[in-house]
């Protein structure tokens, strides 16, 4: 008798430090009015996703030592937007990206913990640290910590926090949900944590929340990354969404659960996935081709150029051959709080690579770029891309996929209503929310105490 399939889990991305928008397009709407994020999150409610997501920008990126101003600019702080839109949803989950370098424990276990209790236990937390001096100017510590040290902290700063979270716990109810008020007089959420990083003690003051502790994501692909995840995290958030790629990676992480005493149905993939949508093949691959365009003006290209070349080339034209001159390999970067300045580790051999390609195909500056850059996940019609997604999940090249759209509020309406309706017809994705809080939708069980044990057992 054959299993029953795999069930999708699908998250939206709102598009903030990216470089996906398409601003030219007269749709396209602001990154900053609460509008555009409550149009977004109620698309993905509607769409029975399991949780909206929100990336972190603690600093404007510069390039030159002005502001970046082709990408978005301005970031608002993400537990007031998710504290909002918890008030206009009821099933979806909210997910933030909060730095575990620049921050302290009780601070986002506060947080986290009033945001659970908000929304009904709907919270998620992308543990993330973070690597670059420039952003750390804007903290009182400053600095940035060496790979290892980031890692290390960030392990013992989740362990803390979560230290945090239990602190109340088990049959220790000792307030009423209702009112507030304490039952009986005890020692509410003591707690004492000494460690390398950390040495703090006294009491948590915020109640466990409704799934005991938020979600735990984490982003990173190293080495480090990846045990951190087989470790501590409930989902992972991958760049790995091809077939091939994301069979790898799906195959290492789930793997190294064993050692840790997980099971592999306990941490999820979830590639990030872009898309081209229309009504036939032919007419979404014409769509990504023009979206393509549209995301690399010419001055997007120049400035993605400066990134390898680490120099102003803004008397280049876009439309002509790339540079003449080798990179600069100098300590100081043109482009500060950008994640693309470690994504090629050899600027002269990426140089030379993109001469050749420019030389063989003709191409511009321009082109160059648009055909280096990143391409469309998902091209086709309704019926392609559900098959597609479909697929990747069956084959076991992730669990599900957070779908970052090109246009901003709007760009993710036309998913949910032409793609998940033939999802949910295969009888691959939910038609109704089948529980209250996240872990629920993802088929996670609640932490290990007495009172949220029951609904964990419940829910699997």
């Amino acid at each position: 008798m054959s299993k029953p399939p795999k069930q999708i889990h699908l998250a939206a991305h709102f598009p903030g430090v990216n470089n996906t928008t398409v601003w030219s397009d007269p749709r396209a709407g602001s990154h900053i009015e609460f509008s555009s994020f409550a149009h977004f999150a109620r698309t993905a409610e509607r769409a029975r996703f399991d949780f909206m997501f929100l990336a972190e920008g603690l600093r404007l990126r510069e390039q030159g030592g002005a502001i970046y101003d082709l990408d978005v600019v301005g970031r608002p702080d993400t537990f007031t937007v998710l504290a909002a839109l918890a008030a206009v949803t009821e099933h979806l989950g909210l997910t933030g990206t909060i730095n575990s370098t620049f921050n302290e424990p009780y601070e986002v276990a506060r947080q986290f913990a009033s945001l659970d209790h908000l929304s009904g236990g709907r919270s998620a937390w992308n543990v993330v640290t973070s690597w670059d001096a420039f952003t750390g100017e804007n903290f009182r510590r400053g600095g940035f910590l060496p790979q290892e040290e980031r890692y290390s902290r960030a392990k013992e700063f989740l362990a803390t926090a979560n230290e945090l979270f239990d602190s109340w716990h088990g049959d220790e109810i000792l307030a009423d949900p209702a009112t507030g008020t304490f039952l009986r007089d005890a020692k509410a959420g003591a707690f004492a944590h000494t460690g390398q990083h950390f040495d703090i003690h006294g009491q948590f003051n915020v109640p466990r929340s409704p799934q005991g502790r938020p979600v735990v994501f984490q982003a990173g692909d190293s080495e480090e990354g990846r045990e951190f995840a087989a470790a501590e995290a409930d989902a992972v958030f991958s760049r790995h969404g091809t077939l091939e790629a994301g069979q790898a990676f799906y195959a290492d992480v789930k793997s190294r659960l064993a050692k840790y005493g997980r099971r592999p149905d306990q941490l999820l993939i979830l590639p990030a996935a872009t898309f081209a949508l229309a009504d036939t093949d032919a007419d979404a691959e014409e769509l990504a081709r023009e979206v393509r365009r549209q995301q690399v003006s010419g001055a997007t290209a120049i400035k993605h150029l400066e990134f390898v070349w680490n120099r102003d080339l803004s008397a280049y034209d876009p439309e002509g051959p790339l540079p003449d001159i080798d990179p600069d390999v100098g300590d100081d970067h043109i482009s500060q709080g950008r994640a693309q300045v470690r994504m090629y580790r050899d600027p002269p051999a990426t140089a030379r690579e993109w001469r050749e390609l420019a030389a063989a195909n003709h191409w511009s500056i321009r082109d160059l770029v648009i055909h280096t850059g990143n391409r469309q996940n998902f091209v086709g019609s309704p019926a392609t891309i559900a098959n597609t997604v479909n697929h990747l999940v069956q084959a076991d090249a992730s669990d599900g996929f957070i779908l970052v759209p090109h246009i901003t509020p709007g760009g993710l309406d036309e998913f949910a209503d032409k793609v998940v309706p033939l999802l949910q017809e295969r009888g691959v994705f939910r038609t109704e929310y089948e529980g209250t809080t996240l872990r629920d939708h993802l088929g996670l069980a609640h932490p290990d105490d007495s009172e949220s044990s029951a609904r964990g057992s419940r829910a699997s």
